[in-house]
């Protein structure tokens, strides 16, 4: 495996369900969140030969993905200002098609999480893939106090929706 294209394969063979949390986050819609993936792969081969070994490789990519992602995220917000106007449901509210399959507190988390500000996204999903404040302030070039004080409000701030719904 000395070519760089089956070294690139076998990191996202290793990394995929990172990819897929970042675009589950970001994306409602299935087509949309292959896109997504597609358009995060193409960054990461782009940059792959720029890796720099002194940071994780995790720390690289979810650097890669969430940046590609938050634009990918203002790309799609500007398109949806384009179709309001359609009918409810051809285009936003069409479930996951995997949805029913989970447990229905994670599908909540997840359109929860869905609901944040991108930022926010990012910090919780990288708070929850259990990334130290340490490295979530590299990924994000964000200070660790603010990190902490950042996840915390998150944290609060899930906790009431899941209390909203719960009563």
């Amino acid at each position: 495996m000395n070519q760089p294209s089956d070294q690139f394969i076998a990191l996202l063979e290793a990394n995929k369900g990172l990819l897929y949390k970042v675009a589950n986050a970001y994306c409602k819609d299935a087509e949309d969140r292959r896109d997504l993936i597609q358009e995060i792969t193409l960054q990461l081969w782009r940059s792959f030969d720029k890796y720099d070994p002194q940071y994780q490789l995790s720390t690289w990519i979810y650097r890669i993905a969430l940046n590609v992602s938050i634009s990918f995220y203002r790309k799609s917000s500007a398109h949806s200002a384009y179709t309001q106007g359609l009918p409810p449901g051809i285009i936003e509210n069409i479930p996951a098609a995997d949805a029913e399959n989970h447990d229905p507190n994670l599908v909540l988390l997840q359109r929860f999480i869905q609901e944040l500000k991108e930022i926010d996204k990012a910090l919780i999903l990288l708070y929850l893939d259990e990334k130290s404040q340490k490295e979530i302030s590299e990924i994000l070039g964000l200070s660790n106090s603010n990190v902490s004080t950042k996840i915390a409000r998150i944290k609060t701030q899930l906790k009431a929706k899941f209390s909203s719904v719960k009563n």
